[in-house]
């Protein structure tokens, strides 16, 4: 039986999987945990697989190739979970670099609070060449959480995070299909998950760094990534077919947008360094009124 399984689920993306995969071969392992490394392609031309055999050879823990041949990032998900035959699952994206503490400060923090998940930080590596807004794309791409490691009350996305597999909902496929193209995956499950009584917890020292693709540090793709956002909370409420809490983020998302779209243009006028983060905000409320229907965008099957 295997402790931990770490999933990378890739789509043409071979310099970040081989960087991401190998700080995983990279592990410090003190108390001789049972690891097993799952490498999810989901691209139909299965591209990632003589890449991962070369990975496999002389790895200190079986490296497996799943393909994931239906493009969609629950399908990549659900892919590695089913091939997964650890106790605990640990995701890491193709985009990110894991220091080699990262699973023993992820496994600690699990047994110290019986956490069912665990979460860390994001921290996002920008080129020095990057200077236009350049303290939102680090921002943007980062997940800051707490100062101090502890249970939350909350969760965060999936990419870097601790999952214990007895507290998933369904063991196979606990992703659901419908986020394939849009995301918001991870945000479905761990709510389902949270409403069953699950134990979140958050590990500040189980930090990974994360090196966005160049065609996604502008302000085209952050903004419609930053309208998906928003529609998170409402497209929930309305998965739950709960009305009530379709209007009350509606009502939010409106009262954002007023605030934030004047206070943007405003800056924007004085050119402030804090007006593009002001319009993500803006544009995170009108994602709240506007979730559904034609206004889903589609992220995922795309290398850019």
């Amino acid at each position: 039986m295997t402790d931990i399984s770490v999933i990378i689920p890739t789509f043409k993306r071979p310099e970040g999987l081989d960087r991401a995969a190998r700080s995983i071969l990279r592990q410090a392992n003190p108390c001789g945990l049972k690891l097993e490394l799952i490498i999810v392609d989901n691209d139909p031309a299965a591209t990632a697989l003589d890449a991962v055999r070369g990975l496999a050879d002389g790895a200190p823990f079986p490296v497996r190739y799943v393909h994931a041949a239906e493009p969609g990032v629950a399908n990549a998900r659900n892919a590695g979970v089913t091939a997964a035959s650890g106790d605990f699952i640990a995701f890491l994206d193709d985009d990110e670099e894991a220091p080699a503490a990262w699973l023993c400060e992820l496994v600690g923090e699990q047994r110290f609070h019986e956490a069912d998940v665990v979460f860390g930080p994001v921290r996002a590596r920008l080129p020095e060449a990057i200077t236009d807004h350049r303290a939102y794309y680090i921002q943007f791409f980062s997940r800051i959480g707490p100062e101090d490691s502890g249970v939350i009350d909350h969760y965060y996305g999936c990419g870097n995070s601790l999952i214990r597999r007895a507290a998933l909902p369904q063991r196979d496929a606990p992703f659901s299909a419908e986020r394939n193209d849009i995301g918001g995956e991870d945000d479905l499950l761990f709510a389902e998950m949270e409403r069953a009584g699950a134990r979140f917890a958050w590990c500040a020292e189980a930090f990974v760094y994360e090196d966005p693709m160049l065609s996604r540090t502008r302000l085209g793709y952050t903004l419609r990534r930053a309208f998906a956002y928003g529609q998170g909370p409402s497209a929930a409420c309305a998965a739950a077919r709960h009305l009530p809490g379709i209007l009350f983020w509606m009502a939010v998302g409106a009262a954002q947008f007023a605030v934030y779209g004047t206070a943007a243009a405003a800056l924007w006028l004085v050119r402030a360094p804090r007006r593009a983060r002001m319009l993500d905000k803006a544009v995170r409320g009108l994602g709240k009124l506007f979730w559904g229907g034609p206004f889903k965008l589609k992220f995922y099957g795309s290398a850019a």
